[in-house]
């Protein structure tokens, strides 16, 4: 029988603290429920269990969603196309996937127009996977720098970055300890002051590893919502 959502949150939130108590960062993690392919009811079904964090790959599924529920946090977690940013400028909470100087500038732009402030995560190809998006982590400085410095409704809050799947799970932490590394590396230039101080990592298949090694923010869905029945109309 198909566990509930509540059923499946209450093991994951057991989970995620087991994890920080392996951890040695004694960080805060937030649970993103990754809502793609999920309609509004399963949504509603997490809020009631307490989550208010919720993720999307797509804006114009985030956009739908952020509708119903204008109170909820909603993150654009995957690849975001300069043409989408005026859509939901106004409705994310964070965008995880800064990864161009053009992409900053069109987001700095939007926010301008809006007056406000727009908190990012630069996506990192940590796995160097041609399949992933995201900057190479020897560039990851400069490019903090050349956004700090330009675009001043941008605030940049830590790094996003994926391990590559492993069925051994451990293979996976060597990716998470870069990503904390190249945290620590990025504060200690002290850029314009830059404090970066999220780092979301860890999916369903690794995210007790990656909050181990000092994730702040984890995006779970198919724990969560269970297997995804992809249609191309939710």
């Amino acid at each position: 029988m198909e566990k509930t959502v509540k059923e499946n949150l209450e093991k994951i939130s057991y989970l995620i603290n087991e994890a920080k108590s392996k951890s040695k960062y004694n960080q805060d993690v937030k649970l993103i429920a990754v809502s793609k392919t999920v309609d509004v009811d399963k949504v509603a079904e997490a809020a009631d269990f307490g989550i208010m964090d919720f993720g999307e790959n797509k804006p114009q599924e985030l956009l739908r969603k952020a509708e119903v529920f204008p109170s909820y946090n909603w993150h654009q977690i995957g690849t975001l196309q300069k043409n989408k940013v005026k859509h939901i400028i106004d409705k994310v909470k964070l965008i995880h996937s800064l990864d161009s100087v053009d992409l900053a500038k069109e987001i700095d732009k939007r926010a301008k127009d809006k007056d406000i402030t727009i908190q990012c995560l630069i996506q990192i190809n940590i796995s160097k996977e041609e399949s992933k998006h995201g900057l190479d982590e020897n560039s990851v400085v400069e490019f903090v720098k050349q956004v700090s410095e330009n675009y001043k409704n941008i605030i940049i809050k830590g790094l996003m970055g994926m391990a590559p799947y492993e069925v051994e799970k451990e293979n996976t932490r060597i990716y998470f300890k870069k990503m904390k590394e190249l945290m620590s590396l990025i504060n200690s230039k002290n850029i314009n002051g830059v404090i970066l101080d999220e780092l979301s990592m860890g999916m369903s298949n690794d995210y007790q590893i990656a909050i181990e090694e000092g994730a702040t923010m984890v995006r779970l869905g198919t724990l969560i919502f269970g297997e995804r029945i992809y249609n191309k109309n939710i």
